[in-house]
């Protein structure tokens, strides 16, 4: 699955298009390496997300096309959130 639509489907990022541009921007690592939007996202890969002054990782769990809102939180993991600068 790529990177921006399993950003969406899991609801890390609410909208294709935001988790398009963030990825565009280099806001988003994948298994350490900055990652494009069309990146292929498979079970066990680690993301690096920066929300603002917030970097996220997180482990995929499970990747399917579409989910229910109840059940989106268990396609990954949150390993680590930790403040970015200040």
């Amino acid at each position: 699955m790529r990177l921006d639509k399993f950003l969406k489907v899991s609801r890390l990022i609410k909208r294709r298009t935001v988790a398009k541009e963030v990825t565009e921007q280099g806001r988003v690592w994948l298994n350490g390496r900055e990652a494009k939007p069309s990146a292929s996202v498979k079970p066990g890969d680690e993301l690096k997300i920066q929300f603002g002054q917030k970097l996220v990782t997180v482990r995929v769990e499970r990747v399917a096309d579409s989910v229910r809102k109840e059940e989106a939180g268990e396609m990954y993991t949150i390993l680590k959130e930790e403040g970015i600068g200040s």
